[in-house]
């Protein structure tokens, strides 16, 4: 049976630095669902009611158009290793870019990675932690750079260009507002690679 928290307590904090990785899940009022797996070193918890992860750039900006419209989110955890646990962290949330004033105080709890492009913060609202006993065993053997290695290889200016070609609409057609939330403006003569 679960049980509910009003903030995330120590045991959480233990058990969210084990993992490797978490899912996202956001939606508008009307239209998709989305759930996002994330891995990497992307997840901070700043307190017992507030945590930031880092969002890197993807194929979809859905959790950014979603939260602009709607800030509830949800956090998953899994334990695929060890004794069993899932620890979902619900709350509100908003969306940072680089523009914005608090962005380098929380942009840098991170590594700097190639690709960045949003922080999210969360204020926790409640926490819920439930059995987990059905979810597979699984042995990690380590994170996949396949995303590092292209926004590498597309350097900044490529992967702006790619913000403005593929990340200003959601798959339901709400605006991320990418563009006149990061300052960019439309080079048709660089190449998206």
């Amino acid at each position: 049976m679960g049980k509910l928290y009003d903030e995330i307590t120590e045991e959480h904090i233990h058990f969210i630095e084990q993992q490797n990785m978490f899912f996202v899940g956001t939606a508008a009022e009307e239209g998709t669902v989305n759930i996002s797996p994330k891995g990497m070193d992307s997840f901070r918890v700043i307190s017992n009611r507030q945590i930031a992860w880092l969002n890197l750039t993807g194929s979809g900006n859905e959790s950014s158009a979603h939260v602009q419209i709607n800030p509830r989110m949800t956090i998953m955890f899994c334990a695929f290793e060890g004794a069993p646990l899932i620890l979902r962290l619900y709350g509100q949330a908003r969306v940072l870019h680089r523009n914005d004033d608090d962005w380098e105080p929380l942009v840098s709890l991170f590594p700097e990675t190639a690709g960045t492009r949003q922080v999210f913060v969360l204020d926790i609202d409640q926490t819920q932690s439930s059995c987990g006993k059905a979810v597979p065993l699984y042995e990690f053997n380590e994170q996949r750079d396949a995303l590092k290695k292209s926004s590498e290889r597309r350097g900044q200016k490529g992967i702006e260009q790619y913000w403005l070609h593929a990340n200003q609409k959601s798959l339901d057609g709400f605006p991320t507002r990418i563009k006149e939330l990061t300052g960019l403006e439309d080079n048709p003569e660089d190449n998206l690679r």
